[in-house]
C-alpha cells in the first residue's frame, strides 16, 4: 500500500500512471462498440449455440477482452500489429536491405516499425475480411446476425471498421509506450486477458 501512495507523490510519475490508465479506460469502452449492422442478441444466441464459451472462438475472445464475442470493431484486438512485428523481425535476417535498415540505429529502426504498420493493416484487412464472411453466414433460428438493411454493404463496412480498430489500438499502445508506463502492447493484452478473466473462470467453474 506504501509503495502505491509513494507512486502518486512523485508528478511524473504520477501523470504516467493515470495516462495509462486513461488510455486503458479508453480501450475498454471501445469492446462496447459493435460493427455497423451486427444484431448483437443474434450473436450472442449463435455464440452460445455453437459454444462460443469454449474452443478456439473462446480463446479468440479471451485475448481481445471480450471484443470478438461483441462484434467490436477491436475484434481482431492488437494481433495484427504482433504478426506483422513478428515478420518484420523474420524478414530482417533473410532481407538484406532491412538488414542494413536495423544497423542504422534509431532511424532503420523507426523505418521498419513503419513497415510494420503497413503490414499490420495488410493483415488486418485479410482477416477482417473472413471474420465479415464468418458473421455474415451466421444465423440461428432463421435469423441472420446481420441487420438486413446492412447487408449489402456490410463485408465492406465491416473490414474498415475492424481495420480501424486495429490501427486505433496500434497507436493506443504506442502512446502508452511513449507517454504511460511500460510497453503498451503488452498492456493492452494484458488488459483484455483481466478484463475477461473472472468470466472465463466462471465458464471454467
Amino acid at each position: 500500500m506504501g509503495v502505491i501512495i509513494n507512486i502518486f507523490k512523485l508528478p511524473e510519475l504520477r501523470r504516467r500512471v493515470l495516462f495509462t490508465l486513461a488510455m486503458l479506460a479508453v480501450y475498454r469502452a471501445g469492446i462496447f462498440v459493435a460493427v455497423p449492422g451486427v444484431d448483437r442478441t443474434a450473436l450472442g444466441r449463435a455464440m452460445s449455440a455453437g459454444g462460443g464459451g469454449g474452443g478456439f472462438l473462446g480463446y479468440l475472445n479471451l485475448f481481445t477482452g471480450g471484443a470478438f464475442g461483441q462484434a467490436s470493431v477491436f475484434a481482431l484486438g492488437i494481433m495484427p500489429y504482433i504478426s506483422a512485428s513478428i515478420i518484420m523481425q523474420l524478414m530482417t535476417v533473410v532481407v538484406p536491405r532491412l538488414e542494413e535498415l536495423q544497423k542504422e540505429g534509431e532511424s532503420g529502426r523507426r523505418k521498419i516499425n513503419q513497415y510494420s504498420r503497413y503490414g499490420t493493416v495488410f493483415l488486418a484487412t485479410v482477416q477482417g475480411y473472413f471474420i465479415a464472411n464468418w458473421l455474415s453466414g451466421l444465423n440461428t433460428a432463421g435469423q441472420t446476425v446481420v441487420t438486413a438493411s446492412w447487408m449489402p454493404g456490410f463485408k465492406a463496412m465491416a473490414v474498415l471498421s475492424l481495420v480501424a480498430g486495429t490501427c486505433f489500438l496500434m497507436w493506443l499502445g504506442e502512446q502508452i509506450t511513449e507517454r504511460g508506463i511500460g510497453n503498451g502492447i503488452s498492456i493492452i493484452i494484458f488488459g483484455g486477458i483481466i478484463a475477461d478473466l473472472p468470466g472465463a473462470g466462471y465458464r471454467l467453474y
